[in-house]
């Protein structure tokens, strides 16, 4: 039985777990949850784990903030929707600041992770920001219906730039093929940068000091419907969402292969977005993007894997 966390009026309350697992002795850890649902209707897409057992999660539908407990399973508002707002893929940089990518508002917001408050805003011009991902001195995005990605270059000591210091980078070669639906986005132990294309089904890597790209050899192996990517060391998961899997592969040293190590299941998942990682699990958001018209009491949720 799958211990699952229901959230009801701002309260979590976990379902007793009977048998030889609720015989347990009070002194042994507690077991963490393989369920925790989201705010109904939230329409979930991106998040992030950290620090500890904290994990943030955002909302296409308003662009709210939802902060949780992977230990407890509890959940609250930590940034309030708005009318127009948009939240799709969630990243920290090195100062432990919460960058947003805003989808169809085509540009980012930069937030406090305790008190939420906004610390920047961004304008790209794009047309759907979908992911994030922090170097050092650096944040970048990657647009899934234009052939750009926009870098947001931190200043010393990691100090938010102005507007104007934002940059468009156009892509070249199969990374601006149009309808291939750029996604998922790493950074790598060189610096360069993983992509998949989620509707070309390819993975590739690209250089942002010289602007050049070269697609990675899956030996086969499929990425289509790939959308959030984690990196951990030499091993990358991608989300393969409408396949209700994650790819689990091993990258070469120079990252011209990837070589599929196994496709991690559950029957709890309902076309995962992105996932995040703590300690021997992934954390997967179910984006459910096959409910045809999701409704404020649509039931969403976050489900716990073996990484």
């Amino acid at each position: 039985m799958r211990r699952r966390i229901l959230m009801s009026a701002g309260l979590a309350v976990p379902l007793a777990v009977l048998g030889r697992a609720g015989m347990a002795s009070a002194a042994q850890p507690r077991a963490l949850p393989e369920v925790i649902d989201l705010p109904p209707g939230s329409q979930p897409e991106g998040i992030v784990v950290g620090p500890g057992a904290r994990f943030y999660v955002g909302s296409l539908v308003d662009g709210a903030i939802y902060r949780g407990d992977l230990r407890t399973g509890r959940v609250r508002t930590l940034v309030a929707g708005r009318t127009g707002g948009q939240a799709v893929g969630l990243e920290f940089d090195h100062r432990g600041r919460l960058w947003v990518a805003g989808g169809g508002t085509g540009g980012a917001i930069v937030y406090d992770r305790v008190s939420g408050a906004r610390l920047a805003e961004y304008s790209f011009g794009g047309l759907f920001v979908n992911d994030a991902v922090a170097t050092w001195d650096t944040v970048y995005f990657t647009d899934s219906n234009r052939p750009f990605l926009y870098a947001v270059p931190l200043g010393p000591g990691g100090r938010l730039p102005a507007q104007e210091r934002v940059r468009a980078i156009e892509l070249t070669g199969g990374l601006a093929e149009e309808g291939a639906f750029n996604n998922g986005i790493e950074v790598a132990w060189d610096g360069r940068l993983i992509i998949v294309q989620m509707l070309a089904g390819r993975l590739y890597a690209y250089d942002p000091r010289s602007g050049r790209s070269a697609q990675v050899d899956t030996g086969g192996a499929s990425v289509l419907n790939g959308d959030g990517l984690l990196l951990c060391g030499p091993i990358l998961y991608v989300v393969r969402n409408a396949d209700n899997l994650v790819a689990k592969f091993r990258l070469s040293g120079d990252l011209s292969r990837a070589t599929l190590i196994e496709e991690i299941t559950d029957p709890d998942l309902d076309v995962p977005a992105t996932i995040g990682r703590f300690g021997p699990y992934l954390y997967a958001v179910n984006g459910r993007f096959n409910v045809g018209q999701p409704t404020p009491e649509t039931p969403y949720a976050v489900v716990r894997l073996p990484a």
